[in-house]
This record gives structure tokens, sequence and C-alpha cells, in this order.
């Protein structure tokens, strides 16, 4: 008895030992690691940072659209026929009524001849019967029928000029020749377009503008133009004209403007950025486009608070949601949620936290290329 009564003993001291020990290693000690991790300070987030600005912008509604001639045609003949001269070069300029491209009018030379000796004939007997008639040898009814006649020799030969005429293709104003795509010999028809003719100074830049600023357009207004050939180089213009519809499907309005293109640097067909010059300057507040965090429930900014009570503490952060507005050279304007002064945080932001405390560096800020992909 005594014997088992020691073994139920050093069981239960036993078992007392293995749950305390269990409850140490599984309860007990994960309290303590996450108690020491949660009381233990936050390593401090290096960012670079800058106080929103305070600036005079002024007010440009943005647009792409593209540059159109002023007046541009493809040339083609009326009248079909084989090509027997071509007085051009591709990509010359020429003058109006310059000739550009002769279509073989042999055949309505002939006629033009036989016609001429018909009108001879003609008025020679209308002469005779005039005299006739002055003498009273001949019927009003045979003087009515030569004049008849005469009138309808004159007429035949005025169809036969126009058809030589049409024959004859010139430029009907100034301007650009294209490249050429018709050949001598060729047989062309009606409406075969055999090059095209471009007036490029001045020239059209078309662009839509959404119907909620409809109000905010005039005619001669100013316009500013930049396209991907020339870098950096700002064509100014003015609206020329406003749509007088807004199109059902986009919503939008077509505005035009007009530039000046003296040297023929803008080409028709050209990809144009636009923007409109409306309103005065207006005082926003800016900060840099690296500022802004975009997301799907709404665009924020880090503002940074005030030092802490010691440098090692480092400084909190807030994040607020704001109202963006224009973007420009890099930076953006913010309608609402931040005052001109506050501190924002300009790089970094994705180690940043709620909660989270900052060391601002003052690091080299970076500067944009200076030439960034289509927005």
């Amino acid at each position: 008895m005594k014997r088992a009564a020691i073994l139920v003993v050093a069981a239960v001291v036993l078992a007392a030992l293995i749950g305390g020990f269990a409850w140490f290693q599984f309860v007990m000690k994960p309290e303590m690691v996450r108690g020491f991790i949660t009381g233990a300070p936050q390593p401090l987030v290096t960012v670079t940072a800058e106080p929103a600005r305070q600036e005079q912008w002024q007010t440009r509604l943005p647009a792409i659209g593209s540059l159109r001639a002023i007046r541009g045609i493809d040339v083609a003949p009326q009248v079909s026929g084989l090509v027997s001269a071509i007085r051009f070069e591709s990509g010359s300029t020429v003058e109006r009524g310059a000739v550009l491209v002769q279509i073989d009018d042999s055949i309505e030379q002939a006629d033009l001849k036989a016609g001429q000796a018909e009108l001879r004939n003609a008025e020679l007997n209308l002469s005779r019967q005039r005299e006739l008639l002055g003498r009273g040898n001949t019927s009003k009814t045979a003087f009515d029928t030569a004049q008849s006649n005469r009138d309808v020799a004159a007429a035949t030969i005025d169809r036969t000029r126009a058809l030589i005429a049409q024959k004859v293709i010139k430029a009907p104003f100034p301007g650009r020749l294209g490249i050429r795509v018709v050949d001598l010999g060729a047989y062309v028809s009606p409406g075969t377009t055999m090059v095209t003719l471009q007036q490029l100074d001045p020239i059209y830049a078309d662009f839509p503008i959404p119907e909620q600023q409809f109000d905010m357009l005039r005619t001669g207004q100013t316009v500013e133009v930049t396209v991907d050939a020339y870098a950096g180089v700002v064509f100014k213009g003015q609206i020329d004209s406003i749509d007088a519809r807004v199109n059902e499907e986009t919503r939008n309005v077509l505005v035009r403007a007009e530039l000046a293109n003296p040297d023929r640097r803008l080409l028709p067909g050209m990809f144009a950025n636009v923007a409109v010059v409306a309103g005065d300057a207006a005082t926003v507040v800016t900060v840099p486009r690296t500022a802004v965090t975009y997301s799907l429930y709404g665009d924020s900014v880090y503002v940074v608070g005030e030092d802490g009570a010691a440098a090692e503490a480092g400084r909190p952060i807030e994040r607020r949601f704001v109202r963006t507005g224009d973007t420009r050279e890099g930076r953006v304007a913010i309608t609402e949620g931040i005052k001109a002064g506050d501190q924002v945080v300009t790089s970094g932001q994705l180690k940043l936290h709620t909660g989270s405390r900052v060391r601002i560096e003052q690091a080299e800020i970076l500067t944009p290329p200076a030439v960034r992909p289509k927005e």
C-alpha cells in the first residue's frame, strides 16, 4: 500500500510539472513575447517631404486632338482619259492655278477644230440671210433658222472647250503637294486620286472638350499646342470656331483652333496635346506629383505632424484624403484636403501605415523626365 501511494504521488507531481511546463510554453510565453513586441518602440521610417505651396495658376482646359489643313484635297480628274503629262514634283509647293496633270485631249482638240469650221459656216449663212432679209428676198423663218444654227455651233464650241479645260488639272489654291500616285500614260477615271494638296499656313487643330466645360469656351481664346515631333516647343493659336452641337455618344463638343504655321513644321494628321487658356489666374495649393497616392477608394497624401518630444521619437504622420485638380510640370493642384505649408511626404509612402512615425531626410528632389508616357 505504501509503495502504491508513493507511485500515485509521483504521478501527480509529474503531471503537474508537465502541465505547468505546457502552460508556460504555449500560453505564458507567447503572451510575454507579444507584450515585449507591443511595448518595444517602432523603428522610424525614413521619408522625404516638402511643404505644400501656394501658386498662381492660369485656368487651362486640357484636350487631345489632331491637326488639320485649313484646305486639303485629293487632286482628282472630273473626266476619264490617259495621263499625257505630269507637271509637278512630289512634295513641291505650288501656287493657285498651277498646272499639275494633263490628260490626253487630242479628240476634243479635233472636235474643237470641227466646231470652229461649223461656226464659221453658220456665221456666213447667217450673214447672207440677214442681207436677203433686208432686201425682202427671204423669209423670217429662214433667217431664224440660220441664227439658231449659228448659236448651236457656238454652244458646241463652248462645250468642247469646257471638256478640254477639264482635262487640264490645276491647283485650286496654293499649298504643298504630297507624293504622286499616278504615272505618265496611266488611265484615270473620274475621282481617281493623283496627289494630295494641303494648304499648311495657317493650320487647324481640332479637339473635343467635355460639355461640362462648354461655358468656359469662347472664340478668340488662346490655345497652346504641343506635338511629339518637336519636344518642348509650344505652338500658340486662337479658337476659331466651336461646333453648334454636342456629340450624343461622347458628350463632347468639337472645337477648332487656328495656328500660324509659316515654316510649315506642323502637318495635317499630327497628334496634338492642346491646352485652352480659359479664365483668370487662380490661387491654388500644389504638391509634387509623387506626394499623391491614387487608389480606387480616393486620392490621398501623407501629412507630417509636429516634432515629437525628442528627435529619436520621430514625427507622426496622418493620411488625408484629398481632391485633386490640374497637373502641370510635375505638380498637382489640391482643391480640398490640405492647406499651404502642410508638410507632405514625397517618397517612401509604401513603408507607411497608421501609427507610423517618420524621420525626414533631406534628399535630392527627383525631377521628372523631359518626356513622359501619354497620360
